[in-house]
């Protein structure tokens, strides 16, 4: 069975919301999802759109999705490409959805001129960091993610 890999519509939309969901509960963090479709069709799909995404099928069925958007480096001098969300869903992983996600993935980064396509994967989660790796994926760990929201945010913008 081959995985086709082709760019999400609007039609696609509550599929990505229920593959964030799944990935949510797998990834421990059931309750904090708190997109909705109307957030997820004006991100993708509004007038100026924050993200992208990818839609992995396997004979006409979705079974995986890849979420990324640009960023900038200043040290390249130019955009990389963050992969926020790649998800598959678990009766399909083994069956290539992963890496064809990925293939097209570097291949957009490659076609946009973009010197980096980068990620975070929690430090638990094994059978995802062993993937990356055969992929040729390198951790950063002299960085480490810092992260303000909530009441911090309100604060430190002194509101």
């Amino acid at each position: 069975m081959t995985i086709a890999i082709r760019p999400a519509t609007p039609n696609d939309v509550p599929t990505i919301l229920r593959f964030i969901r799944e990935l949510a509960a797998y990834e421990r963090e059931p309750d904090a999802v708190e997109a909705t479709e109307p957030m997820l069709q004006a991100a993708l799909f509004g007038p100026e759109p924050a993200a992208e995404a990818l839609i992995a099928e396997r004979e006409a069925e979705s079974v995986g999705f890849a979420l990324f958007f640009h960023t900038f480096s200043t040290w390249t001098g130019r955009r990389g490409l963050w992969l926020e969300d790649l998800y598959v869903t678990p009766e399909a992983r083994g069956a290539g959805g992963g890496t064809a996600l990925l293939r097209q993935l570097a291949a957009i980064a490659i076609d946009r001129d973009c010197p980096r396509l980068e990620w975070t994967v929690l430090d638990w989660n094994t059978p995802a960091i062993e993937f990356y790796r055969a992929k040729g994926a390198l951790p950063q760990d002299e960085w480490t993610t810092q992260r303000v929201t909530g009441t911090a945010l309100r604060m430190l913008a002194g509101r």
